[in-house]
């Protein structure tokens, strides 16, 4: 078993994308180039040569630099979601609860002033509206 296989076995090497995180970006000669029916176009023998060269070139260069910057790039994002997680787990989630906290007292105070205020008022404005008799006359 290849060295590669041992430090990863779950990793999935036919679908790199499950969540479709790059749908946006078109990078096949299809969605770059393209010619009109009837307009000035060019020798079938050019189309297809810039075709197997724009392939080729798009994925020598991208192999290559998958080659220099994935391993550097995926360290790098991974200390920055490292240090994003610690951040929460550590700062955000514990303050939250926090705030949480010492605002429940306000909203039983807000919750009883409601209720003991405009209650009331809301009740005897409903009781007022109650009484309203609307009639329609045609004719």
């Amino acid at each position: 078993m290849p060295a590669c296989e041992k430090l990863a076995p779950d990793c999935d090497l036919e679908e790199r994308d499950i969540n479709n995180l790059n749908d946006h970006i078109k990078i096949q000669f299809e969605d770059v180039f393209g010619e009109e029916k009837g307009s000035a176009r060019s020798i079938d023998c050019v189309w297809r040569g810039s075709y197997c060269c724009f392939n080729g070139t798009l994925s020598c260069c991208y192999k290559t630099l998958s080659i220099l910057c994935a391993i550097p790039m995926a360290f790098c994002w991974a200390c920055e979601f490292a240090c994003l997680a610690c951040y929460h787990v550590w700062c955000v989630t514990p303050q939250v609860r926090f705030y949480t906290m010492m605002c429940m007292p306000i909203k039983k105070l807000y919750e009883l002033y409601l209720s003991v205020c405009c209650g009331p008022l809301c009740e005897t404005c409903g009781l007022i509206c109650s009484k309203i008799v609307v009639t329609n006359k045609t004719g």
